[in-house]
């Protein structure tokens, strides 16, 4: 933890975004645990059909991403319809995908932002991509399907976690021991000490 400002710039706001992103799966993943196996593999009326399903296809499309943005393989050749058939190798690899990813944007900057990515999408389509484009569309992706996940644990006896305490001064008290525990310092910044009252300002 530090009491230094955060990061400015736009590549203090993505590593800031890719942080985010990784405090949000610690949070969300802290509640699915929780949940008895039939409750967390459960067939819902959700367009992957599970909190599995779902927390699955965010990793895997992290995954296929940071393959897009570093040019490096990472998921296996053969991969089915589900990355992961159990609970906790997918928390443990979406750890890990998160580190990849809060790596990729602590060292881009903005020469890297504005570079260019081709690649292939699943259907086979070629695309020229900004970095920065492709990783606001990461973002974006992460967020839509978390939300997905939020509303089905209403549904379940876990109470979806809140995720909107990471980017205020306000609510550090709140993820502080999280983001210490995650080891994430550019969103743990403290709130700006008051300077001491001069005679001036009676």
């Amino acid at each position: 933890m530090t009491d230094k400002a955060a990061p400015s710039g736009l590549s203090g706001y993505i590593l800031r975004q890719a942080e985010n992103n990784a405090w949000s799966n610690h949070r969300l993943h802290k509640a699915c645990a929780a949940l008895p196996p039939a409750e967390y593999f459960a067939s819902r009326p959700s367009f992957f059909g599970s909190i599995h399903a779902h927390l699955d296809h965010i990793v895997f499309v992290d995954w296929l991403y940071m393959e897009r943005l570093t040019g490096k393989r990472f998921l296996p050749e053969d991969v089915g319809d589900l990355l992961h058939q159990e609970r906790d190798p997918l928390f443990e690899d979406q750890v890990k995908v998160d580190r990849a990813l809060i790596d990729f944007c602590r060292a881009a900057d903005a020469k890297v932002l504005a570079s260019k990515v081709t690649f292939n999408l699943l259907n086979g389509s070629r695309y020229t991509e900004a970095v920065m484009d492709v990783l606001a569309h990461l973002f974006a992706h992460q967020i839509h399907h978390r939300g997905q996940v939020h509303d089905m644990l209403a549904a379940t006896s876990v109470a979806p976690p809140q995720l909107d305490e990471f980017f205020m001064a306000s609510d550090l008290p709140l993820r502080r021991e999280e983001l210490r525990s995650l080891g994430l310092r550019s969103a743990g910044c403290e709130p700006p000490r008051r300077r001491p009252r001069a005679s001036g300002d009676l």
